[in-house]
């Protein structure tokens, strides 16, 4: 019974593609673009972010995490936006903060 405990607090599955799922879910509205073009205003990504940050306190609140699965998470996050293209001091930053949401 112990191994069945043990083995689900390294089950981060779900924790991996929901990070994956905020990744495409701010790529969509907030696609890269440019460094010339900067159509993406300060209020958009501010609107993106707060209903990321809702769907997180839902998940949140709906799993429990453990340190391990919120580092697999914040690492999906982070490693689907730099694949994407993202810079990464910005990808950096922004994995940050979903970090503090946790």
């Amino acid at each position: 019974m112990e191994d069945i405990v043990i083995f689900g607090w390294f089950d981060a599955k779900d924790a991996e593609e929901f990070g994956a799922h905020l990744a495409r879910f701010f790529m969509e509205r907030v696609p890269l673009e440019p460094s010339n073009k900067r159509r993406n205003s300060v209020a958009k990504k501010k609107e993106v972010l707060e209903k990321m940050f809702l769907q997180v306190a839902q998940f949140r609140q709906a799993r429990k995490l453990n340190i391990y699965k919120k580092a697999k998470l914040g690492n999906a996050f982070k490693w689907e936006l730099r694949e994407a293209g993202y810079d990464a001091e910005f990808t950096d930053d922004l994995t940050k903060l979903l970090m503090q949401q946790l």
